[in-house]
């Protein structure tokens, strides 16, 4: 097949440009280049996706296309570019299209969406809801330029694995490999939703090879903390749960960034947002690895990438000793 990714060069894009050669396929990726390089193997056109002709130096037919934008002004630029010439088109959406965070195991046919971002939208970068209007609003376009019939709509969910450059899984991972106690965010039976980004790359390539359509979430089977953490840090450590109300106290933020406890979220306000039913996505062919191989395959990429791989967030050292002393002392 000939493929078309557009992007390519961090993360997700890299992944199926890496799946899709390995499979065989002629691949090129078109990008501006500027966050990160390509794959060996396939043919690199740079371009300007922000400019209506930015895409004209793509010529010919592609088997399939996957695009992983979040401005609707580059999806609807790639759509009009593309037109006639495309066999099947992924887009990889987000599971922040769903308005609904609170309500457990909820399907992509019937849960709520948030609505379109408006015409002008600029910046889905600004926050979560503005991001998920985007990507509502890409999906649209999409489906609307090529047909439902030739669209496969991917809501990723949470994407983990090597070269992750967010660092809210590479978190984890650090911390399980500098010992001691470990801080635990809420309760046990919590739900923990991820996907390695091989599997989901695997699984969009896949999907354009079978001609697989319609809309479905790009992310794992549900699990609970517990199972999580067991997963992650050394065998024998046991976490301290710490309450959710007490990290608040503490002023601990969730989910990114300084001094927070990465992919935890408050509930009940999240308890949907990482416990989605993807029996459909499964029933589907997407197939997921053990998370412990994803931990064991994050570290050794933190290993073989040097100090600075990666994206150092969270809680430091200090800063978790210092929560769990007050924790104690409460």
């Amino acid at each position: 097949m000939r493929i078309l990714v557009l992007g390519g060069t961090v993360f997700l894009g890299r992944a199926v440009a890496r799946q899709a050669l390995a499979a065989g396929h002629d691949v090129t990726c078109a990008a501006r280049g500027s966050s990160g390089d390509p794959v060996d193997g396939v043919r690199f056109v740079r371009v300007d996706r922000t400019d209506p002709a930015g895409l004209a130096t793509l010529t010919g037919e592609f088997d399939a296309v996957v695009d992983v934008a979040r401005h609707p002004e580059q999806v609807r630029n790639a759509a009009t570019a593309l037109a006639g010439r495309v066999g099947h088109f992924t887009f990889v959406s987000t599971g922040s299209v769903y308005s609904d965070t609170a309500t457990p195991g909820q399907r992509v046919e019937d849960a709520p969406l948030l609505p379109p971002a408006p015409p002008d939208a600029e910046d889905p970068t600004r926050d979560a809801e503005a991001y998920g209007a985007c990507k509502v609003s890409c999906e649209r376009i999409v489906t609307e330029a090529f047909g439902a019939g030739s669209v496969f709509v991917c809501r990723a969910g949470l994407i983990v694995g090597p070269e992750d450059p967010s660092g809210r899984f590479e978190y984890w991972v650090r911390r399980a490999a500098r010992g001691g106690e470990v801080l635990a965010p809420g309760t046990p039976d919590e739900a923990v939703q991820l996907v390695d980004v091989r599997d989901l790359a695997d699984w969009i390539v896949a999907a354009g090879e079978r001609g697989l359509t319609g809309t479905y979430d790009g992310t794992g089977a549900a699990t609970t903390r517990a199972a999580f953490l067991a997963d992650v840090l050394p065998e024998g450590v046991e976490p301290t749960w710490v309450s959710q109300e007490f990290l608040a106290e503490q002023g601990v933020q969730p989910w990114s960034g300084a001094r927070s406890v990465p992919l935890w979220l408050p509930v009940p306000e999240y308890a949907g947002f990482l416990s989605r039913d993807v029996s459909a996505s499964l029933a589907a062919g997407l197939r997921t690895r053990p998370l412990a191989e994803t931990a064991r395959d994050t570290a050794a990429w933190l290993a073989s990438a040097g100090p600075g791989a990666g994206q150092r967030i969270g809680l430091t050292g200090a800063e978790e000793a210092e929560v769990l002393a007050a924790w104690h002392a409460r």
